[in-house]
């Protein structure tokens, strides 16, 4: 795992605006759509991943875009996460 690696994630309400929020944040920057998860009652996740600067911006680009369609819950962006995080996301991981 690289020194500048970070995660993304994004909750929002509703397919429709998770789906704003993950187009935002690969547009906006440099970064991996990691995957998804609908945690209940319609409140689905996003997670992406890449260096700290890209993902900082991604974040804060798919939180704007989600706004304007629906609502969003919560945000978080873990700078260089500690190894055993890979065990939570890989649950989250596309597979194409």
């Amino acid at each position: 795992m690289e020194k500048n690696y970070a995660l993304g994630f994004i909750e929002t309400f509703g397919l429709v605006s998770v789906l704003e929020a993950a187009d935002a944040m690969c547009k906006a920057a440099d970064v991996e759509l990691i995957g998804y998860e609908n945690v209940a009652s319609g409140l689905i996740s996003v997670v992406v991943r890449g260096d700290v600067g890209a993902v900082k911006a991604a974040v804060e680009a798919g939180i704007k875009e989600a706004s304007k369609v629906g609502k969003i819950y919560s945000s978080l962006v873990i700078a260089r996460p500690h190894a055993d995080i890979q065990k939570i996301i890989a649950r989250y991981s596309l597979d194409y």
